[in-house]
């Protein structure tokens, strides 16, 4: 693990937390969505609050 200290350890688990929320509400978003535009929007969304947790999680490793 890189050196980070305790106040950016923290910080980062906080926007992990906060981007696996994004994740999750705009799957589910995705999965009520009726117009496929928006369905595919959300999924995307979803894609990107993804790419940023996975970003964030390599941080820690």
């Amino acid at each position: 693990m890189s050196d980070l200290t305790e106040k950016e350890l923290s910080t980062i688990k906080d926007l992990l937390s906060a981007e696996e929320l994004l994740v999750k509400k705009f799957k589910m978003l995705a999965e009520h969505a009726e117009k496929p535009e928006l369905k595919n929007q959300m999924e995307s969304i979803a894609q990107k609050h993804q790419g940023h947790f996975n970003e964030l999680y390599q941080k820690l490793s």
